[in-house]
């Protein structure tokens, strides 16, 4: 009997709306103590929300205040910022380290 094919788990970006493996998207989180940032890892305790691996829909969900309810918390200035310079430096590092 062959083995099962593995269920491959599938998440809705808050940016495009598009439905998604896991693996392509990132989480962002929304602590217990209300701080939030981007979770690469995805382990991270918190509220949490998936967002393409691309600026573009990191920007259209901060715009479109969709990661604000997503995450039930207001994203300030500070925030928007700290979340696109994050998402910035993780691109980067995936393209220094030859990913796609």
């Amino acid at each position: 009997m062959p083995p099962k094919p593995r269920k491959i788990p599938m998440r809705m970006c808050v940016g495009c709306r598009e439905m998604k493996p896991k693996k392509e998207l990132i989480r962002a989180v929304r602590s217990p103590e209300g701080e939030v940032g981007l979770d690469p890892t995805g382990k991270k305790a918190g509220r949490g929300a998936y967002v393409c691996m691309n600026a573009d829909c990191l920007k259209r969900a901060l715009k479109q205040k969709q990661l604000d309810r997503a995450l039930e918390a207001h994203l300030d200035e500070a925030a928007t910022q700290q979340l696109t310079e994050t998402m910035q430096r993780i691109l980067a590092q995936q393209t220094a380290e030859g990913k796609p």
